[in-house]
């Protein structure tokens, strides 16, 4: 049995937090037996990325926005968190075919995502490890 991979904070970007909270809700309950996902917060509007950002400094973070506001939303966060790894929902998928295929859409998306930060952490780790020993 392999161990839990975590725990990872997670910031979404949506104008209807409710919503937002049911589906990382239903993600991380699919991906619980792999990984401790904590939903620290929701951002309402693209005013709150930097505070909560700032706040939270999550490892990742989820939006389903135009192409042109999630460049802006992943700028406002990488400016504050180099390191976060994000992910955009396509556009209209909701509309298009409900919130069982973004969760299907999540599940597929999110862990290569949350992996590459959990293996870049780990580097980052060892290599500080390395130096501090050296010293």
């Amino acid at each position: 049995m392999s161990t839990r991979k975590g725990p990872l904070r997670l910031v979404t970007v949506n104008t209807t937090p409710e919503r937002a909270k049911r589906l990382i809700g239903r993600l991380i309950t699919k991906l619980q037996d792999d990984y401790e996902i904590i939903h620290v917060d929701n951002c309402s509007s693209m005013d709150e990325v930097v505070p909560k950002v700032t706040e939270h400094k999550p490892n990742f973070s989820a939006s389903m926005w135009s192409a042109e506001e999630v460049e802006q939303i992943h700028s406002l966060a990488r400016s504050i968190v180099p390191d976060i790894k994000l992910h955009a929902i396509p556009t209209g998928l909701q509309v298009e075919t409900g919130p069982d295929a973004i969760i299907e859409h999540l599940v597929e998306k999110v862990p290569p995502l949350l992996d590459s930060y959990i293996s870049q952490d780990r580097k980052f780790r060892q290599i500080s490890s390395n130096i501090l020993d050296t010293r």
